[in-house]
């Protein structure tokens, strides 16, 4: 598969089954070649995951959907949310990304001339750790899709997967066969979207 066709196979799923067209094993391997691999401003490796597989999975729908229950604005509007985790829960696994924010601060303090730009670019090094997962996953035969349900289940997550302290959640990847395929994109155009200056 050519680069860019893999690029285009990768789509935000949300109807995903709990099947996986790999072993626990193969799906380990990816997370952790994506970790070693992908890059980070003077190789300062910040980014982190945790795989949640199994009654790990589950449990982290299941408070989620509580956490949200406790700020939904009606329960008419809650079942729409509800139906949305049963959705996330429903598939295979879930991948936590998460940014160790003691490397950040000591980068922010090593370099103080790009210490108000750290901070961003670690959010740029973690989207890209996000994207080849989400990518991977789909030359593998996998759907998934990102979610941000941090900050809501920070305390949840803590708990339950006795990270240290300074990891920081970024982002929530659920993960499996995919159900249904995504919908056709559409694409804004491309006059208005790219420039060449010479």
């Amino acid at each position: 598969m050519d680069f860019f066709s893999v690029i285009k196979k990768r789509r935000s799923v949300y109807a995903l089954s709990r099947k996986s067209s790999v072993k626990d094993e193969r799906i380990e391997e990816i997370l952790k070649d994506a970790l070693l691999h992908a890059p980070t401003p003077y190789n300062s490796q910040f980014g982190r995951i945790v795989l949640l597989m199994g009654n790990a999975h589950n449990e982290f729908w299941d408070a989620t959907k509580e956490e949200l229950r406790k700020i939904a604005v009606s329960p008419e509007a809650f079942q729409k949310t509800e139906a949305k985790i049963a959705g996330f829960k429903n598939s295979y696994g879930t991948v936590l990304f998460f940014n160790d924010m003691d490397i950040v601060k000591k980068l922010q303090d090593d370099f103080p001339l790009f210490k108000e730009t750290f901070a961003e670019w670690s959010l740029v090094a973690s989207g890209i750790l996000e994207y080849i997962v989400w990518t991977s996953f789909a030359v593998e035969g996998m759907g998934a899709s990102l979610q941000h349900y941090n900050p809501i289940i920070d305390e949840w997550v803590a708990k339950r997967t006795d990270i240290p302290k300074s990891w920081k959640l970024l982002a929530e990847m659920p993960f499996g066969v995919a159900a249904a395929e995504a919908p056709p994109k559409e694409f804004l155009p491309l006059e208005k979207r790219f420039k060449v200056v010479k």
